[in-house]
């Protein structure tokens, strides 16, 4: 059973409190516990669109591509920057569909309370099957559903921080850690689809430091994968914004891939909470 103690409604933000297979908090909000373990803390009201975020099939794509392998490196210099952190409460912000997080999970005590978020619904379902011991929790980076200062620890893998959000659930001191695509990330993949390559930094951090956020610590990772075959690289093509970007032409270029080596290229990056926002 999702243990609620340190969640907290949606709606009027008090605590919640298990009844039954359903979490009800006292204005009498209910939401309740799928039978996979999961909890939607997305109200329709908070909803951009009918079924926001990553679809089902680029879910599973993803899946695929990391279960690969692929990406593992990244994986273990993330866990080795959390584990010596020693965090009692860690979440995911924007977990898809748990390849990291559940491999954090393993590297972690067997104490420590790990949520994993993620506004698409399939992502959460499909990460509910990765890990039963994990809080996966359809809901929103903006408004995580978490007690005031409770966190110790909040990683963004690839995806949208809400640094205002982050602060308040946030202890005193608590980092979150940002892994973001560096300059050359699928470099070669990028030139097969666009007609010129633009190669852009790591988004700012500017409003992380306008809310109170320190940078402590920066991280380089970069390596060449093995040749991926056709199957890898249309996975790859769909769980990144890639698929979306790029012209008529460029897709079908990358289409008709039967095989390619990529570049890896990513940053990471560790923030303090000092004050703020």
């Amino acid at each position: 059973m999702l243990n609620p103690s340190l969640l907290i409604c949606p709606l009027c933000g008090e605590s919640l409190q298990a009844h039954g297979s359903s979490l009800v908090c006292p204005q009498r909000h209910s939401f309740d516990v799928a039978r996979q373990g999961y909890v939607n803390l997305l109200p329709v009201q908070h909803k951009r669109s009918r079924e926001p975020g990553d679809s089902a099939e680029m879910i599973a794509a993803r899946g695929r591509f990391l279960d690969a392998g692929i990406y593992q490196s990244i994986s273990e210099q993330l866990n080795a920057m959390v584990a010596p952190l020693r965090p009692q409460v860690v979440l995911d912000a924007g977990c898809g569909e748990g390849y990291y997080l559940q491999r954090l999970y393993a590297e972690l005590d067997a104490d420590v309370q790990v949520f994993g978020l993620d506004i698409s619904k399939p992502a959460i379902m499909a990460a509910a099957r990765r890990n039963k011991h994990v809080h996966w929790l359809v809901a929103s980076n903006k408004a995580p559903p978490l007690q005031a200062a409770c966190v110790d620890v909040i990683v963004v893998m690839f995806g949208f921080p809400d640094y205002a959000a982050f602060a308040k659930v946030l202890r005193p001191g608590g980092q979150v850690i940002l892994v973001d695509a560096a300059e050359d990330h699928l470099l070669q993949l990028r030139e097969v689809i666009y007609p010129e390559v633009r190669k852009s930094a790591p988004p700012s951090i500017e409003r992380a430091t306008a809310c109170g956020f320190d940078l402590v610590e920066t991280q380089a990772l970069r390596y060449q994968t093995p040749s991926l075959d056709q199957a890898l690289l249309a996975d790859l093509l769909l769980m990144t914004p890639h698929l979306f970007r790029a012209s008529r032409e460029g897709k079908a270029a990358a289409e008709a891939l039967q095989q390619l080596m990529l570049t890896v290229d990513v940053c990471f990056r560790r923030l303090r909470l000092t004050t703020g926002c």
